[in-house]
C-alpha cells in the first residue's frame, strides 16, 4: 500500500481510533450498553447468570414470552421455513402477510395496510416514495431517527424539509404559512404519536387542525402509542378520536406486537402506490414467517384482552408517582415511558450501575439520544410487571438515589 493510500486509510478511520469514550466508561465498570440477555424478554430476565427485573424494555404488553404468540411463531416455521427468501414484490409474499395486513387495517379502521421488514425501514419506505421534489416535508424536531432518515431519503430538496420546534404548534403554523405562500404542492406533516425518549403524547388534535387549514396530509409514527393509548390500544389517532382524519399511521412490531417488522395503514389507493414505489419494500426481503405469525398472534391477544393496555398504564403511573414522591426529577406523562432526569452523564451511569447491582435493568440515555445536559434514565414498563416487581424497582431507586445524592 502506498504511503498516500495509507494516509487516506488512516484518515478515514482516525475518528474510530480517537473514540475512547465507551472504553473510559467500561474501565470504570459502569458501562450500561450491549448487555446480553440469557433468556426470555419478560418482566424478569437472566443477565450475567442472575435474575434481573427488566425496567427498560419496549415489550409493553409482555407478549414476547406469551405461550400463544410463541406457539404461532413455531407453527409458522414448521409450515413455511425460516425465511421467504425474496421481496414482497416478487417471490416473498405468503398468505400470512396478506392475512396480517387485513387484520391490521380492520383493527385500525383503515382501508388497507402494508407490512415492512423492520420498523425503522417503515418510516423510510413510506416517506421516500410519497414526498417528491416539489413537495414539502414538515417534521417535529424530536421525531424518531427512522423518520429523520426517511426525511433525508425523500426527493424533497434540502429547503423543502422543514423541522419545527418540538410540539410547538405556533412554530408549526408559522412554517406552514411560509410554505403555502411559496407553493401549492403537497405537504406532509410527520409526527411521533408518542415521543420515544420522554414519552410525551403529541398534540395530534392541534396538528390535525393545522393540517386541514393548510391543506396538508399527516403521517403519525405510533411505535410507542400502539397498544398503549387509544381505544383498545389503537394509538394516538384513536386517543384523540381522529381515526377518520389522520391520513397514515405507521408502527413497528418490536414493541406491543412482540416481533420484528413494521406496517403502515391508510387509504387503499395510497397503500397501493406504496406497494409499487417503495424501495424499502421492493428491494428488501419480506418479513420472515415466524415474525409475521408472532405479530398476528400478539394482535389477537390485544383484541381479546384490551385491559392489558390499562394495566400497562397503571403500572407505569405507579412508578411515575412513586419516583416523584421520592424526589426524583421525573417527566410526567401517561404512557409506558417514565423518564428520570439526571442531567449528568457519569452520574447517570453510576445510578445505572447501582440499580443493576441491585437486580434492576433500566436504560441510560445521553447525547445524542437526549439534548446536552439532559442525561436520563429511560424506564419503560410492561403490563406483565407484578406489584412486587414495581415495589422492588422503587426500593432500588430510593437506595441508589440517596447513596449518590440525587435525592
Amino acid at each position: 500500500m502506498s504511503s498516500a493510500t495509507q494516509q487516506k486509510t488512516q484518515s478515514l478511520f482516525k475518528k474510530c481510533l480517537d473514540f475512547t469514550r465507551a472504553d473510559d466508561i467500561k474501565a470504570k465498570g459502569i458501562y450500561p450498553y450491549f448487555r446480553a440477555l440469557q433468556d426470555s424478554e419478560g418482566p424478569v430476565v437472566k443477565m450475567e447468570n442472575r435474575k434481573i427485573i427488566m425496567a427498560g424494555s419496549n415489550n409493553y404488553l409482555g407478549l414476547t414470552a406469551h405461550p400463544y404468540v410463541k406457539e404461532k411463531a413455531i407453527e409458522a416455521i414448521k409450515k413455511y421455513g425460516t425465511s421467504c427468501s425474496g421481496s414482497r414484490y416478487l417471490t416473498g409474499t405468503i398468505d400470512l402477510h396478506n392475512e396480517l395486513e387485513n387484520k391490521l387495517a380492520k383493527f385500525m379502521g383503515k382501508e388497507a395496510a402494508l407490512l415492512f421488514s423492520t420498523g425503522f425501514q417503515t418510516g423510510q419506505g413510506v416517506i421516500q416514495p410519497l414526498v417528491r421534489r416539489h413537495d414539502t416535508l414538515v417534521s417535529d424536531k424530536e421525531n424518531h431517527a427512522s423518520i429523520v432518515a426517511g426525511n433525508m431519503l425523500s426527493k424533497a430538496s434540502g429547503t423543502n424539509v422543514v423541522r419545527y420546534k418540538h410540539c410547538d404548534m405556533e412554530d408549526l403554523e408559522s412554517q406552514l404559512q411560509k410554505i403555502r405562500e411559496k407553493n401549492k404542492h403537497g405537504i406532509l406533516i410527520v409526527v411521533d404519536g408518542v415521543f420515544s425518549t420522554f414519552g410525551e403524547i403529541c398534540p395530534l388534535d392541534e396538528v390535525n387542525t393545522l393540517a386541514k387549514k393548510y391543506s396538508a396530509e399527516v403521517l403519525v409514527d405510533d411505535a410507542h402509542a400502539f397498544g398503549v393509548i387509544g381505544k383498545g390500544g389503537r394509538g394516538s389517532a384513536s386517543h384523540f378520536n381522529l381515526e377518520d382524519d389522520i391520513d397514515l399511521t405507521l408502527c413497528t412490531f418490536s414493541k406491543t406486537l412482540a416481533s420484528i417488522g413494521g406496517f403502515v395503514v391508510g387509504n387503499e389507493r395510497v397503500i397501493n402506490y406504496l406497494k409499487h414505489h417503495s424501495s424499502a419494500l421492493i428491494f428488501s426481503a419480506s418479513p420472515a414467517p415466524a415474525s409475521v405469525a408472532a405479530a398476528s398472534a400478539a394482535l389477537d391477544v390485544l383484541e381479546q384482552q384490551p385491559q392489558l393496555c390499562e394495566q400497562l398504564r397503571s403500572n407505569a403511573n405507579y412508578i411515575r408517582t412513586s419516583l416523584i414522591s421520592l424526589g426524583f426529577d421525573v417527566i410526567d406523562g401517561e404512557t409506558a415511558i417514565v423518564p428520570v432526569l439526571i442531567r449528568d452523564d457519569e452520574k447517570a451511569f453510576k445510578l445505572w450501575s447501582e440499580l443493576f447491582s441491585d437486580g434492576i435493568f433500566v436504560n441510560v440515555f445521553i447525547t445524542p439520544a437526549t439534548p446536552p445536559g439532559k442525561a436520563m434514565m429511560r424506564n419503560s414498563f410492561m403490563a406483565s410487571h407484578t406489584q412486587n416487581h414495581l415495589d422492588k424497582v422503587i426500593e432500588s431507586y430510593a437506595k441508589a438515589g440517596k447513596k449518590l445524592g440525587i435525592i
